[in-house]
């Protein structure tokens, strides 16, 4: 049993580890940014995020008829 978990315990430190050497070695390095609203290809497309349109979409529209009845 114990042989077990630590065999899984070092697989995935080592997994970690390896994922992360480029990161550790470059120079300033960091995560890629992997957000649809940042992606050069995606914004080409006019495609957005779902956070980035759900808050446009709840903006208040200037040129809205007020449909309440008085």
């Amino acid at each position: 049993m114990w042989k077990t978990f630590l065999t899984v315990v070092l697989f995935l430190l080592a997994a970690v580890a390896l994922l992360s050497v480029s990161i550790l070695i470059k120079k300033n390095g960091k995560f890629p940014n992997i957000h649809v609203g940042k992606n050069p290809a995606m914004r080409k497309r006019h495609i957005g995020c779902v956070e980035s349109q759900d808050k446009e979409a709840q903006k208040d529209n200037p040129m809205a008829v007020s449909e309440k009845s008085k």
